[in-house]
């Protein structure tokens, strides 16, 4: 059986997700969906990252080549992020997903993963959920609203389209539901 997870790939699952969320929880999934990063850097974020901000700048933990190659990832805040931002309470210096454990510490990956789980299962979402799903459905939502693979591979950091197009859970199906749509 393999540990992979998927993409939300739907707006219909998205809504449903998002209903099954409340406060910092909800909070992490949509900046988790609009931003695409790994929870390893989504969870080091702090309110001051994103507070009266139009872009975040964040240099990745996870990239691939040396420290060196790494490059500050320039992210513009959609409208619902700049919202759900302005909502929030706290100081800037806090961390957004700040855990209830602790001062000012954020919330661990194991509990991200609880939090994600939980509300797939509310939402009646059947599709394998992890952290790394809300990556996924980034960069489907991008695919899907037509943004070259290409892009989105440079956004990745992937190093062929084939890779991005498997990352994001493109099918078997969907290539030949692609193909089937073409009727000359």
């Amino acid at each position: 059986m393999s540990n992979a997870v998927d993409a939300i790939k739907t707006k219909r699952d998205i809504e449903r997700m998002k209903k099954a969320l409340h406060g910092r929880d909800r909070l992490l999934f949509v900046i988790g969906v609009s931003f695409g990063l790994r929870i390893s850097d989504l969870l080091t974020l702090k309110i001051g990252d994103l507070r009266n901000k139009t872009h975040l700048t964040v240099v990745e933990k996870k990239t691939t080549g040396t420290r060196k190659q790494r490059k500050p990832r320039r992210i513009k805040l959609s409208q619902t992020v700049v919202a759900e931002v302005k909502a929030l309470g706290g100081h800037n210096d806090d961390y957004l997903f700040q855990s209830r454990k602790g001062v000012n510490q954020p919330i661990s990956r194991v509990q991200a993963y609880r939090i994600l789980n939980d509300a797939a299962e509310r939402a009646g979402i059947d599709v394998n959920i992890g952290t790394h799903s809300l990556r996924k459905a980034f960069g489907w939502q991008l695919y899907n609203k037509g943004i070259d693979v290409t892009r989105i591979m440079e956004i990745f950091g992937h190093s062929t389209p084939a890779m991005t197009l498997k990352y994001i859970g493109i099918t078997s199906q969907e290539i030949d539901d692609a193909y089937e749509a073409i009727e000359v």
